[in-house]
């Protein structure tokens, strides 16, 4: 008896894998509920970046981080895969050094993988996990309004990776309290500059911290913008889901005059034999339609010109 051999199937491979992948794509940001709240976050769904400086001897280290929070980050073109965010890669950090001019070199120094979905590598999960502030734990987060967005997955030099944004409510983009002081650092790394961004949507993004916390490096990000106030409303209201009544009206009553002509057609071709003009139903009215509206185009022109005559016997 032949020992039996397992074939692997690939496509039963791809099936299992395609729901992490669709879950790398794509998060739904437009209907996030937490704690029976809900937000939208769809209009700050695109590519943004914020960046730091710190010094590494005997150089400096110009870090950016790349994020898209509701979608995968794009791979750019012409880039070397090593030189590049891995696919998957929600958050992402491309390190250069600087050069004696300050200019970064040409080759990144290092790339790091902070969020995403990565099955097929490191088999990291995004896991993103959303909390209402004003029902958090701590006291300071209670004060405010808006909420925190946590994505993990990432993984470098087996150190583990986490991004932590939050978005706080602010109508005007910049007044809202920040959550932390900048950290100046200690050692032989400290932070000379952390950048603050707009995000396009009358919002800002602000760099707290990329640092180690209990063995897992953790980016935050602070996020001011009025998506993240609770219960706003849409400056975009959605489109009408359907035609209005008119619409509705002229399209039943065209399909009407159309199946009138069709079938009226197919009963004159069955029964008498008709051909051209004879097939439409009233074929001889539509035909003097061209003739009915001239006469009456003249009437309406002579009516408006005051060109009609007076009926009758001239006086003698």
């Amino acid at each position: 008896m032949r020992p039996a051999f397992f074939t692997p199937n690939p496509f039963l491979s791809i099936a299992v894998l395609l729901p992490s992948l669709a879950s790398a794509i794509n998060l739904d940001c437009e209907n996030i509920v937490t704690d029976g709240t809900h937000f939208n976050l769809k209009p700050l769904g695109g590519p943004h970046q914020v960046a730091m400086v710190q010094d590494h001897p005997p150089t400096k280290l110009n870090t950016f981080f790349q994020f898209n929070i509701c979608s995968r980050l794009i791979k750019k073109e012409g880039v070397p895969k090593e030189d590049d965010c891995p696919n998957g890669t929600n958050v992402c950090a491309i390190q250069y050094r600087l050069d004696e001019d300050g200019e970064p070199e040409e080759k990144p120094f290092g790339v790091i993988p902070i969020a995403g979905q990565y099955p097929t590598t490191n088999g990291g999960k995004l896991d993103v996990q959303y909390t209402r502030l004003k029902t958090s734990s701590s006291h300071s987060d209670s004060q405010q309004e808006g909420l925190r967005m946590e994505m993990h997955g990432g993984k470098y030099e087996k150190r583990k990776q986490k991004a932590v944004i939050e978005l706080l409510c602010s109508k005007n983009g910049d007044g809202a309290t920040e959550r932390r002081d900048e950290d100046e650092g200690s050692g032989d790394e400290k932070t000379t500059l952390k950048e603050s961004v707009d995000d396009g949507q009358g919002g800002r993004i602000k760099l707290i911290s990329y640092e180690d916390v209990e063995g897992v490096d953790v980016l935050r990000l602070q996020w001011n913008t009025k998506y993240a106030c609770e219960n706003i409303e849409s400056e975009n209201p959605k489109e009408s889901g359907g035609w209005g009544f008119f619409s509705w009206f002229f399209f039943i009553l065209f399909l009407s005059l159309l199946a009138y002509l069709i079938i009226g057609s197919y009963l004159n071709y069955n029964r008498y034999g008709a051909r051209g003009w004879d097939l439409l139903p009233h074929g001889d009215t539509i035909r003097d339609i061209p003739y009915i509206m001239q006469d009456w185009f003249r009437k309406v022109v002579d009516t408006l010109q005051g060109g009609h005559t007076r009926g009758g016997y001239s006086a003698v």
